[in-house]
């Protein structure tokens, strides 16, 4: 199921209008008290702090003594100030008021809604951390309509990061049970910890594990040595950025042209996936020949076959024969990919 957490335009509009009504009354007050300060070092050449004190403790009615000798005229401008300007003055502190409850309410109904969403998810992906490397993956799972949910301790970078794009996430500890639960991973298909600590990651991978014991699990390790004990944790699948990086360069060194495409045809929209897909007895293609099959009208290309207890088959003949229980990597553009998925997902929920 794909599901994303969009942000109503109408939501958007509202909290447009209600950050513009905080800045009027803000500069409604700061008007105020600009005019009733002048006003008073005008009429009577007081100094700046007494103006300023004056004015604020007439503003607000608290007016137990008086920093400044008023004359008449500056009695008269007192009562002026008063009479057209207490008004102001009350009706903006409670606008200021209601704003900051309204805020405060909408931040809680905002959470409520999110947590509501991300419960109804089923095999989404939960990304721990939103750091350069998480922000990443959620990029790409994004640009894929994959849905997802990340979970990060920083608040104020979930909310830059995520709630523009309508990203589902969860301010809290990822090694925290409670927090994994309520990112929903009892139905999750995958995590992926990209804490920026070693020692962090082995706790979600090992907290997951334990939650779910079925599903794919893939770390970020700074090197070798951590990754072993990340993977000896639960993990299915670790990664070394360093060691990735280096990878692709040596590449981009022996094989230019060829890497070139990779990353162009990748970057493309609709650019080229390869899937890993289980043959089930459900499924019409289980029994048949690979060149009996209509993967090619459909723009797939089966590169591997994997059948249990043997070498994977790169690429397959196309006598090959899919058995159930074997997996297939299907390589195709993302549009392709996913309508296969889709497909195989629809034979699994009808032989349920």
């Amino acid at each position: 199921m794909v599901f994303h957490f969009i942000v109503p335009t109408s939501q958007t509009k509202q909290q447009k209008q209600s950050v513009a009504q905080f800045v009027r009354i803000v500069v409604l007050l700061i008007g105020f008290t600009i005019f009733g300060t002048v006003g008073i070092r005008w009429i009577e050449g007081a100094s700046w702090l007494n103006s300023l004190y004056m004015i604020v403790i007439t503003a607000t009615t608290v007016g137990y003594e008086d920093p400044v000798s008023l004359s008449d005229n500056g009695k008269l401008f007192i009562i002026f100030y008063l009479m057209f300007g207490l008004g102001i003055f009350t009706y903006s502190v409670s606008q200021l008021g209601q704003w900051i409850v309204r805020q405060q309410m909408s931040s809680i109904l905002e959470k409520r809604r999110m947590q509501k969403a991300i419960s109804n998810l089923d095999g989404h992906y939960i990304v721990c951390g939103i750091g350069r490397m998480g922000a990443s993956i959620c990029e790409y799972l994004h640009e894929r309509e994959k849905s997802f949910v990340v979970i990060d301790k920083d608040d104020e970078r979930l909310q830059l990061t995520c709630e523009d794009k309508g990203w589902l996430y969860i301010h809290g500890d990822a090694t925290d049970d409670f927090v994994l639960q309520s990112a929903g991973i009892e139905n999750a298909k995958s995590l992926a910890a990209a804490l920026p600590s070693d020692a962090d990651n082995v706790y979600v991978v090992l907290t997951a594990r334990m939650l779910n014991p079925e599903f794919q699990i893939i770390a970020r390790a700074s090197d070798d040595k951590a990754g072993d004990k990340i993977r000896h944790a639960g993990a299915n699948r670790v990664v070394s950025p360093f060691r990735s990086g280096a990878v692709k360069i040596a590449r981009f060194m022996i094989h230019p042209a060829v890497e070139d495409f990779v990353e162009v045809a990748s970057k493309h929209v609709g650019g080229f996936e390869v899937a890993d897909l289980q043959i089930t007895d459900a499924n019409p293609y289980c029994s048949k020949k690979l060149h009996e099959t209509d993967f090619s009208t459909k723009g797939i290309m089966v590169v591997g076959i994997c059948r249990p207890g043997q070498q994977p088959q790169m690429p397959p003949p196309s006598t090959s024969i899919l058995n159930a229980g074997d997996s297939i990597f299907a390589l195709g553009s993302s549009d392709a990919i996913n309508a296969l998925m889709e497909e195989f997902n629809e034979y699994e929920d009808a032989s349920t």
